[in-house]
């Protein structure tokens, strides 16, 4: 029995590590296919002016390709979306996980779950047959179909994962910290913030940084509430993500104006790389710090 099961441990951690190396494999796939398929366009357009011009006109008799007005629209409409919704999603898990009563928490993890559930052409559709409007009647625009929009959309659409993610940190929490901190004479919601969020800190900076990976890579919704026009970004002005840049054009790109929808596919990969490898090393400074 003991030389079976020890058989058995070997092939479950070969089943394992097969299988975390075809993970690893597809990530290094898709990274070399995007540098293949990328660096031609910026060779031949330049880095200098890819990245930082202003005017992109792939379709005009002399086409320019400059990315700058994406890539601003993509850093503002992230930004607006983790400002909006990281608050929104932290207060709320706080509650659901440690002030809720029961019957409560069950029907409002459910909405949650629900809300993740639903597809991102969805969240567009109805941004965009009630929020474009509302926004156009508020502001009194021409054209409600904006960066704000986008924000809001993308607010909404992140509050799933930072939510389920922190309950699940919070609900880890050993309940020694929190009974300590009580007979210490703390309140239930001094305790909540001062020992059980500090103590959750890494899963819900997971959560944040799995936010921040849903509203940069969204393409579908934000097409359909931001205007999709390549303009520089402003609140109530129509513009493009780097994500919609890619997914409008490429159905009908050819030559160097589809080899540069893959260099923008290829920026965007090494910006959502970076966050994730800023916000790591931040968590690892803060933990051996302690």
């Amino acid at each position: 029995m003991k030389k079976r099961s020890q058989v058995l441990e070997t092939v479950v951690h070969g089943v394992f590590l097969l299988l975390g190396l075809i993970t690893v494999g597809c990530v290094l796939l898709i990274s070399v296919y995007l540098i293949v398929s990328g660096i031609p366009a910026i060779r031949q357009i330049g880095l200098v002016p890819f990245l930082f011009g202003k005017t992109w006109a792939s379709t005009a008799a002399e086409p320019s390709y400059g990315i700058l007005p994406f890539i601003l629209t993509s850093v503002y409409g992230t930004a607006g979306a983790i400002v909006l919704g990281v608050p929104l999603g932290f207060l709320t898990a706080v509650y659901l996980a440690k002030v809720a009563p029961p019957r409560l928490k069950t029907v409002l993890e459910s909405a949650v779950s629900l809300l993740a559930g639903i597809p991102s052409v969805v969240y567009g559709l109805v941004g965009m047959l009630v929020l474009v409007p509302g926004i156009r009647r508020v502001f009194h625009l021409a054209d409600g179909a904006s960066l704000l929009a986008a924000i809001i959309v993308l607010a909404i659409m992140i509050l799933p994962s930072i939510i389920k993610v922190s309950v699940t940190a919070l609900e880890a929490v050993p309940p020694e910290y929190e009974d300590a901190s009580l007979a210490l004479g703390a309140t239930p919601i001094e305790t909540y913030f001062k020992v059980s969020v500090p103590a959750a800190k890494s899963g819900i900076a997971a959560a944040v940084v799995l936010g921040v990976g849903r509203a940069i890579g969204e393409a579908m919704a934000v097409m359909m509430v931001s205007g999709n026009a390549p303009n520089m970004p402003g609140l109530f002005e129509s513009v493009r993500f780097l994500t919609t840049a890619v997914a409008s054009e490429m159905s009908y790109s050819s030559g160097l104006q589809r080899q540069a929808l893959f260099s923008i596919a290829l920026v965007l990969f090494l910006f959502i790389m970076l966050i994730n490898a800023a916000l790591n090393f931040f968590l690892k400074r803060n933990k051996e710090g302690k």
